[in-house]
């Protein structure tokens, strides 16, 4: 687990910045105090914005073992309201003395919050290859969990006595669990531990061994899903060897000809056993396998019988692995000609249904036609009820992709219109990749595509924070969540917002650490199921002192980036709109403390480009947005995103962060190559 801030800021809202123009409250000075308020407003303090300030925990101190100093009595909730005030409140005698003043330097670096730093980043791709996890302690023992909020007992656990039976008071929602047959050993920094639970912080829980089948790992399936549709005869000019020689033109066909042949000759000497099949369609769809039988070909009315589609997909045979393929099927690709319409939507089934027999198996769609018949149907002048219905088609069937441990990456011609927004769900929900491409850039991307190797299925993380704390933009607003992530590929990163409760801020401010819990469920690719635990703790602070240094730029901006890319997705654009300046304002304030020109231009050319495409986009049903409403999030549907914009959207959904030496191997001012610097796409 990562974290943007070295602490956990308390005070933090989303609304405190609203809030405090409402209430006429404004910083005087860099202590976090308030100033004058406006004449005839109550100088009435939020709760998210008291006096006290604990950044004494923040910045490193000489001496050992200082505590903050207690709170001071809350202002809301007593029976006596203070009247309105033009002055700042004199310290009341039962406060504290206040802090020293801090040196100029350290003032310097300290900045005011305007965007949530309380941000956690999980490098899923890492955690769930075991492989890699050396030094981590594994057990085969079950975790033993807490009976309200489901959290596991840990060494950062405390026993409140010890006598059988033995009492564990949980550390994140404060249940006394009853330990009935355990053993107390002493001498844990936390008090005394039950004896047997793992010591480090990191835990592997693996099942006992059984007798399972053995499973080839390298037996998985490929497949190439193929728009021969007439528009694949579109040409574009290739660059001519030298000046001499007039220029030559290539059809998109004969580009993804010859990109499948490139594909199935690194298959052959990269992944000799391992199964290739490919689909093709037009006005029909034609499942060649492994091209050694006759193709079987689907038309009229099963182009829209769903399970029918699957049944078939399902039932075809076993395509023999590419060392025995290879022959025939350089064959039926050369043999390939464009004619017809797109039933996209029915060939992306028939592909999903053959791949999921084989967990961890890839399909790889490539058109350049939005899908008109069939399942799937897109075009609105023909069929309306299909094109409201397409969304929810590619939806459920990424679903079902996801479900089956199968990958779809998807990728589109440039300056076509494919209504990628849709047919994106495909690889966005399954872990693929998104991308438009030209002639000269179709093989490179199958080539990626096909590196794309599943480590775990069924990837489940439930994060747990302590009670009084909530998840910001998440459906659940307690202090459990639980995300279904699905196929999780190497790059796979993915990162959670927290925050505390008004009604919880002075409480948890009273705690000198926060402790968070992440529980990582997934089945390997050899079917062993296994549990990850992380436990770790947090100091506290408020948001009046944030050090500058504390911040991880490269945490907040595959949050950010993933966060509006999200919520633009949902067609929450107002709100991805005002986290985008937010957190503009927030880079403009950690720039002037700590310049870093790279980071800047990087970051702020991504944001940027996001920026750009909440601008555009439409929110109502006539086409017009209306960015002053702040009443609350206007829906809207992916299908307003262009092409390009999509792309970039999907992409940014699936950032992580990248090396820095990865970063100066892109040497480009366009923002969406300036993000690929900046983040690993």
């Amino acid at each position: 687990m990562e974290f943007a801030c070295s602490h956990v800021v308390c005070n933090w809202r989303q609304e405190s910045e609203e809030l405090r123009s409402c209430l006429g409250l404004y910083p005087s000075n860099p202590r976090g105090e308030q100033g004058i308020s406006i004449p005839g407003t109550p100088c009435k303090l939020p709760v998210s914005e008291h006096t006290y300030d604990n950044r004494i925990s923040v910045i490193p101190q000489t001496e050992q073992g200082i505590l903050p100093p207690p709170l001071p009595p809350r202002w809301f909730g007593s029976q006596e309201k203070p009247g309105p005030c033009f002055l700042p409140p004199s310290p009341l005698s039962n406060l504290p003395p206040p802090l020293p003043p801090r040196g100029q330097e350290v003032q310097n670096e300290s900045i005011r919050l305007k965007a949530n730093v309380n941000v956690l980043s999980l490098s899923v791709g890492h955690l769930v290859d075991i492989s890699k996890a050396t030094g981590v302690q594994s057990t085969e023992k079950p975790a033993v969990h807490c009976g309200r909020c489901s959290a596991a007992l840990s060494s950062l656990s405390s026993i409140q006595n010890k006598h059988d039976p033995a009492v564990w008071l949980c550390e994140f929602c404060g249940k006394e669990n009853i330990l009935s047959n355990l053993d107390i050993q002493a001498g844990s920094k936390v008090g005394t531990r039950v004896r047997g639970t793992p010591n480090g912080r990191d835990l592997i829980y693996l099942p006992l061994q059984t007798d399972q089948d053995y499973q080839n790992l390298e037996d998985v399936m490929v497949v190439f899903c193929v728009d021969i549709s007439g528009s694949m005869s579109v040409t574009s000019e290739v660059a001519p060897g030298n000046a001499m020689r007039s220029p030559t033109y290539v059809s998109r066909l004969q580009s993804i000809q010859d990109a499948l042949q490139r594909a199935l000759s690194s298959l052959l000497q990269t992944s000799p056993h391992r199964r290739v099949a490919m689909v093709t369609f037009n006005d029909e769809v034609v499942v060649y396998g492994d091209g050694s039988g006759i193709p079987v070909t689907l038309s009229d009315w099963a182009l829209v019988d769903y399970d029918y589609l699957r049944q078939q997909g399902q039932q075809y045979n076993t395509p023999h692995c590419i060392a025995e393929s290879y022959q025939s099927l350089t064959q039926r690709v050369k043999e390939l000609r464009e004619h017809g319409a797109t039933a996209l939507g029915p060939a992306a089934l028939v592909s999903v249904a053959m791949a999921s027999r084989y967990v961890g198996s890839k399909v790889i769609l490539c058109t350049d036609g939005r899908a008109n018949i069939g399942l799937g149907e897109m075009e609105e002048s023909t069929a309306p009820l299909s094109s409201v219905q397409s969304p929810y088609f590619y939806r459920q069937l990424a679903n079902e992709a996801a479900n089956s441990g199968v990958i779809v990456s998807v990728m589109t011609f440039e300056g076509t219109e494919c209504r990628l927004a849709e047919v994106g769900l495909l690889a966005d929900q399954t872990g693929g990749r998104v991308n438009i491409v030209n002639i000269g850039t179709v093989a490179t991307e199958i080539q990626s595509a096909l590196a794309d190797n599943i480590l775990a299925t069924g990837v489940k993380a439930m994060l747990i924070a302590a009670d009084g704390m909530y998840f910001p933009y998440e459906d659940e607003t307690n202090h459990c969540l639980v995300r279904e992530i699905g196929n999780v590929t190497e790059a796979i990163q993915i990162t959670f917002q927290f925050a505390c409760k008004p009604e919880n801020v002075e409480s948890l401010m009273r705690r000198e650490r926060l402790p968070f819990q992440l529980q990582l469920s997934f089945t390997t690719r050899d079917q062993q199921r296994v549990t990850r635990i992380i436990t770790e703790q947090r100091r506290v602070t408020t948001s009046s002192w944030v050090w500058a240094g504390s911040l991880n730029m490269s945490v907040l901006g595959v949050h950010c980036a993933q966060l509006c890319a999200r919520l633009t997705m949902e067609g929450r654009v107002h709100e991805a709109q005002r986290l985008l300046r937010a957190q503009q304002d927030l880079l403009k304030d950690i720039n002037e403390r700590r310049p870093n020109s790279e980071e800047d231009s990087i970051y702020g050319n991504w944001i940027k480009s996001m920026t750009t495409i909440c601008d555009d986009l439409t929110t109502d049903s006539h086409g017009e947005s209306n960015p002053e409403d702040l009443q609350g999030p206007k829906q809207t549907h992916v299908n307003v995103l262009s092409d390009e914009a999509a792309k970039v959207v999907y992409q940014m959904k699936r950032a992580s962060s990248v090396d820095q030496r990865l970063r100066k191997e892109t040497d480009t001012t366009d923002p969406s190559c300036q993000l690929v610097k900046f983040l690993s796409l």
